[in-house]
């Protein structure tokens, strides 16, 4: 993130509950999402994915029931854009405390939203324990194949040859292991309900981005197990490259390496 993303999140974060106050929280939309200009950096996805949450929320009417958990990173910035309830959580803990609040709340619609680091590296034990109660919440996370808030480290989706903080002459598998398919491992427990693998970089993978992030709260509204949306992000910031360069690369090669679609779907 920027340093004028960081400061802008540093401000929102001791005035979120303040209507109007100038800057990171304004006057809200009619609906979920609030008519304010995001604090992430350019070309992120971010956020699409969290004006896709909020506008499915919406369209959903389930906002009264809805909880979101957020973790630490880039992706707990969703708790300023997304005008529902909401719990942080502490670095990969989001899946544990979602399955608390569940357990306590079951009729209510709990969701995490988180990087890459926070789900696939720091998080992972919690995502596993998760699916193997089979618990029906709803895990989104947005992979963008480096740990982006911190400045742009190896994460588990970074792909062998790609240069980071950590890996500045690019990812060698015997030195860094290989990139981390989280979402075809959990696919394949059978708590697990459902599992879809989305993009964001143009109006029709937007949508079907938005019909996977329904799809993931139908199937925990009727109680399936767990439903997990992996959203492949773009981060310029974190990969050193201009916008332009990023979408291109996003398309060349992670989404070589992180093919689109469902992988299970329990119905």
């Amino acid at each position: 993130m920027s340093e004028e993303g960081r400061n802008a999140g540093n401000a929102g974060a001791g005035a979120a509950t303040e209507r109007g106050q100038p800057g990171l929280v304004p006057e809200r939309s009619p609906g979920l999402v609030p008519a304010c200009k995001f604090s992430y950096c350019p070309g992120c996805s971010h956020t699409v994915s969290n004006r896709l949450l909020g506008q499915v929320i919406e369209e959903m009417g389930i906002k009264d029931r809805a909880i979101l958990v957020g973790p630490v990173g880039c992706s707990e910035m969703v708790v300023f854009y997304i005008d529902v309830d909401s719990v942080s959580a502490s670095h990969g803990r989001a899946p544990a405390v979602a399955v608390g609040l569940k357990r306590c709340l079951p009729d209510r619609v709990v969701f995490t939203h988180q990087g890459d680091g926070d789900f696939a590296a720091i998080g992972i034990a919690e995502a596993l324990s998760a699916a193997q109660l089979g618990e029906s919440v709803t895990l989104i996370w947005v992979n963008n194949a480096n740990y982006g808030m911190t400045g742009g480290q190896m994460g588990p989706g970074t792909l062998l040859g790609q240069r980071t903080k950590t890996t500045p002459e690019g990812r060698e598998a015997k030195a860094a292991g290989s990139p981390f398919h989280a979402s075809e491992m959990l696919a394949a427990l059978p708590g697990v309900a459902y599992v879809e693998r989305v993009a964001t970089h143009s109006q029709a993978h937007i949508q079907a981005a938005r019909e996977a992030i329904r799809h993931a709260f139908e199937v925990q509204m009727r109680g399936l197990g767990l439903g997990v949306v992996e959203v492949l992000g773009v981060c310029p910031t974190g990969w050193g490259m201009s916008v332009k360069e990023a979408f291109q690369w996003y398309q060349e090669h992670l989404m070589a390496e992180f093919p689109l679609g469902r992988l299970v779907d329990r119905k």
